[in-house]
């Protein structure tokens, strides 16, 4: 299986399988002279990891990581930076339960990779997806967690990446009522306090009926300067669709105003411009911070939709891989709307291409464009 790698300048390659022994990635072209601890990347693994409320898998995974190298301490580097040579990264597995899946080792579950893997391999890990779960993404994290140190090591502190959860099946947040900092106050990544109430009552009664929801994750990007991006292939807005597509499930991504742009004018579509003290300023950001595949220095605002988590209690028409009819369902501990620990996965992967185009970008003209 190739293309296990992404990025160009700053470049991760993500190993393991669900339900083997370990995962891990190598994270390449990160600059020397960064500050870098495990304790920099736990504190982003710890807001993915499961097990932390009912509303998500109850798998028991610490998701502790490790740093295997690319570091380096002694007196004169005032603490552990990086060498500018490849950092590995693992964590190791703790709570696999490969028997809940000794039922469908034959039987292809329906939205799953199952049958497509199958088609083009020949063979596919039952348990648990093998390469397709959503485990991989704890090494996207800790992959992001690095990308946040390079962008912080050029930028400074003004560079905030922050996610969250703006729909849950039908349910939308009120944007009138968007506030940051309850996000860590509710289970779902909700930054509305009256949301969080219809999703407790909506995802109980899809929990209990042994079903899943998808949902939509936003994520904004603060602090950017203008410059990133190259046209025509490199385009900023391109990678990022293509990182947060890359998520599992994820099957629809919208930079600024998405969609919601077709039915808009020319007047009001266009970001009027006027001059500020400090530029440029933009009296709106319908292009969510990105013009012509460059950003604008604007915040940087994309979103992705997450399907209904195709691991679900309910029997649903399937084959075997023998052509036979059946029905199947999964057992196990599933999230029944996995989109709630996608939050800091499409933050990573959004932290992730923000470093790789910054390091492209300074490579070319010399500059941060800060």
């Amino acid at each position: 299986m190739s293309h296990n790698t992404f990025g160009h300048l700053f470049r991760v390659t993500t190993w393991g399988e669900s339900h083997g022994p370990s995962i891990g990635c190598v994270v390449d072209g990160t600059p020397p002279g960064i500050a870098l601890s495990e304790e920099d990347l736990q504190v982003w693994l710890d807001k993915r990891k499961p097990g932390q409320s009912k509303y998500v898998t109850q798998r028991r995974e610490d998701d502790a990581v490790k740093i295997l190298s690319g570091v380096f301490s002694d007196d004169r580097t005032n603490g552990q930076v990086t060498t500018g040579t490849p950092i590995s990264l693992l964590i190791e597995n703790q709570d696999q339960r490969s028997k809940d899946y000794n039922d469908i080792r034959d039987t292809y579950r329906p939205g799953h990779a199952d049958i497509t893997y199958e088609a083009k391999y020949g063979l596919r890990d039952y348990r648990g997806g093998g390469r397709s779960s959503a485990r991989e993404t704890a090494m996207r994290v800790a992959a992001g967690g690095v990308a946040r140190k390079v962008l912080a090591s050029i930028l400074g502190d003004k560079v905030r990446i922050r996610g969250a959860l703006v729909q849950m099946g039908p349910h939308l947040i009120n944007r009138d009522n968007w506030d940051w900092d309850i996000i860590g106050d509710n289970p779902f990544w909700c930054p509305d306090a009256e949301a969080v109430k219809t999703w407790e009552t909506y995802l109980d009664g899809i929990r209990k009926a042994g079903s899943s929801c998808g949902a939509v994750i936003e994520v904004i990007a603060e602090g950017i300067p203008a410059g990133l991006g190259a046209p025509v292939y490199g385009k900023l807005d391109t990678e990022l669709a293509q990182g947060l597509m890359s998520i599992n499930a994820v099957k629809g991504v919208e930079i600024g105003d998405g969609f919601a742009v077709a039915a808009l004018t020319g007047e009001e579509n266009a970001d009027a411009i006027t001059p500020g003290n400090d530029g440029p300023r933009f009296m709106s950001n319908h292009a969510g911070g990105i013009l012509g595949g460059i950003s604008s220095g604007q915040d940087i605002v994309a979103r992705f939709a997450v399907k209904p988590t195709s691991s679900i209690l309910t029997p649903v028409d399937s084959i075997t891989r023998d052509g036979k009819a059946t029905k199947t369902a999964t057992k196990g501990r599933h999230d029944p709307c996995v989109d709630i620990r996608a939050v800091p996965v499409g933050e990573a992967m959004v932290a992730s291409v923000l470093a790789d185009q910054l390091l492209r970008h300074r490579a070319q003209t010399g500059t941060s464009g800060a």
